[in-house]
């Protein structure tokens, strides 16, 4: 039996002018959002993404992250570099948030002040919000699905986020989609609606794939959902059979993003797993960074640290001072009461970064330190973004739950208790800005030692003769040459592979102007090799490798064009 439908009217029309929009009602007074609905909500994130946006712009908030800065450099580099293409894109990085800068990074000022990486990811934050929005109606009353469309789209760290190059706001955008096409498919083959089932396997493919070539969570994300869909298709077997065709293309780029990688991955780095056991894997930086001899970190093996620290994370990311506990404590409850409930259990997706990042912690060498818990510290706090959604559907479902059953003896609770949601929500923001959210504290505190020589370093870099090539490893402190406004095509860098192999080769014929970072390969390189080479300037920064730039007596070149 088809579920009932609900009509409404859109405003300004008379009766006998109206065409109604059918609202299939999903549970009693719950029903999919209407377009106007939806974008309503996208205004209103308009005014907040770029409300966000032009506080970190006017602070200088944009470019605390190295990985920001990193994001960038590997946007620009596919455009502006001795060797530009896809092979400037790395091996460890997917690729997606690089492309999606790429119509931005080409204007030096917004390479330089951040704002091309900003653009992608204050329109995810955008959408993302309109679909929180779109997903929470599909579970609870519009009242509380704006609660929780409120705490996902007003929260610090994500407002943070969305004003810089990182990826979080891009993949929190993909999942939010992902789940509600998801469940959106899964009503659709209940009512066995061709078109309508189709439809949503492709959209469904094409965001999996999206998702797959965001982040590595993204493929356990996208076998999830091939699951789902599979496992709706086979409980359905006439609506199968009639989907067979979309449901191989949805297979093909399901699985599209891994295997490109693969082949990426082989083509230019010559290891078909080099993201996972290269030089810059998430395994190698931990073998450089851990002292010899130690324990690794809390969670190194051992699942049960793993998941409290994940835990704790996302809860200090979402909520102020200690809420974080009743927010976590109040989506736990709400999830079990989902589950007992008649609404589909698509929304486990939601659930999936959890196990994810505790696998991650335990065997997958990516440690996460906050300062609540030991060793007090920062670094990658921002993980715990992933688990936001969850956490705002199921607070906000929680609530309308305790209202309804507490709401029947005291109508005043039932009619207070969403503005004052509401409102709790609004100052869960204010108080998260005035202790300063988590993931800008951690950018903060770890662009100190880091831009302590980048800043020194670019402003050498911006005396040197314009225009003239500069043999420097540039990866780790890429951000000097952004700084100076320096074309990263004037820089001779270790992914211009054949020019850089040729420059260690012969630092002083190669550049006009070698530059060494500690001891790195350019260092080696001058140590061989130091004929025709001036030792210009030192710089040294506490805590930080010296930098010793050199000038070439030997470079017969002009500048590079």
């Amino acid at each position: 039996m088809s579920a009932p439908r609900t009509y409404r009217r859109p405003r300004g029309l008379s009766n006998s002018a109206v065409q109604f929009e059918m609202l299939p009602e999903i549970a009693p007074g719950v029903r999919p959002a209407t377009r106007q609905e939806t974008l309503t909500v996208g205004v209103v994130a308009v005014v907040a993404g770029f409300f966000a946006l032009s506080i970190a712009a006017r602070n200088g908030l944009m470019l605390l992250y190295g990985d920001a800065v990193a994001h960038l450099a590997k946007a620009r580099g596919l455009i502006d570099t001795n060797t530009p293409g896809l092979g400037q894109l790395g091996s460890v990085w997917l690729p997606l948030p690089h492309l999606l800068m790429l119509p931005f990074i080409g204007r030096m000022d917004w390479w330089q002040n951040g704002m091309a990486g900003a653009w992608p990811s204050v329109l995810c934050y955008i959408v993302s919000v309109m679909g929180m929005f779109r997903l929470a109606r599909r579970l609870m009353a519009p009242r509380w699905a704006m609660v929780a469309t409120a705490f996902f789209g007003l929260n610090a760290n994500l407002l943070y986020l969305s004003s810089t190059a990182m990826t979080e706001p891009l993949f929190l955008c993909l999942i939010v989609w992902i789940t509600l096409l998801a469940m959106e498919f899964a009503d659709a083959v209940r009512s066995a609606a061709i078109r309508k089932v189709t439809g949503h396997m492709l959209l469904l493919g094409f965001l999996v794939l999206a998702a797959t070539m965001t982040r590595y969570d993204g493929w356990i994300l996208g076998a999830a959902v091939w699951s789902v869909v599979l496992w709706h298709l086979v409980k359905a077997p006439a609506v199968g059979r009639q989907v067979m065709q979309g449901f191989a293309v949805f297979t093909i780029l399901a699985l599209a993003g891994p295997l490109w990688w693969f082949w990426y991955e082989h083509t230019y780095s010559h290891d078909w797993l080099d993201f996972m056991r290269g030089p810059y894997s998430a395994e190698a930086i931990d073998r450089r960074t851990s002292p010899p001899g130690s324990h690794k970190y809390w969670g190194w093996h051992n699942p049960a640290w793993a998941l409290m620290l994940y835990a704790r994370t996302a809860q200090v990311d979402a909520a102020a001072w200690e809420f974080g506990w009743l927010v976590a404590a109040a989506a736990l409850w709400a999830s079990w009461k989902a589950w007992y409930s008649k609404l589909n259990k698509v929304w486990l997706l939601l659930w999936l970064p959890l196990p994810f990042y505790v696998y991650s912690e335990s065997y997958g060498s990516v440690p996460i330190f906050i300062p609540q818990l030991y060793p007090h510290s920062y670094y990658n706090s921002r993980y715990g973004m992933e688990m936001l959604p969850v956490l705002a559907v199921f607070l906000a479902y929680a609530l309308g739950e305790l209202t309804e059953r507490f709401g029947e003896a005291t109508p005043l609770v039932r009619q207070l208790a969403q503005p004052l949601a509401l409102m709790a929500v609004v100052l869960n923001t204010i108080w998260m800005l005035h202790q300063t959210p988590l993931v800008l504290k951690e950018a903060q505190v770890n662009s100190r030692p880091r831009l302590a020589l980048e800043e020194p370093l670019a402003k050498q870099l911006m005396t040197l003769a314009h225009g003239l090539p500069i043999l420097m490893e540039a990866s780790d402190h890429v951000g000097a040459v952004q700084q100076a406004g320096i074309p990263l095509k004037q820089t001779i860098q270790p992914s211009d592979y054949y020019l850089w192999r040729d420059a260690m080769q012969a630092p002083a014929q190669s550049a006009a102007y070698v530059i060494s970072i500690g001891d790195d390969d350019v260092a080696k390189a001058v140590k061989a090799h130091p004929e025709g080479l001036t030792e210009l300037m030192i710089l040294c920064t506490t805590n930080q490798p010296c930098v010793r730039i050199y000038q070439s007596d030997r470079y017969k070149g002009g500048p590079v064009r």
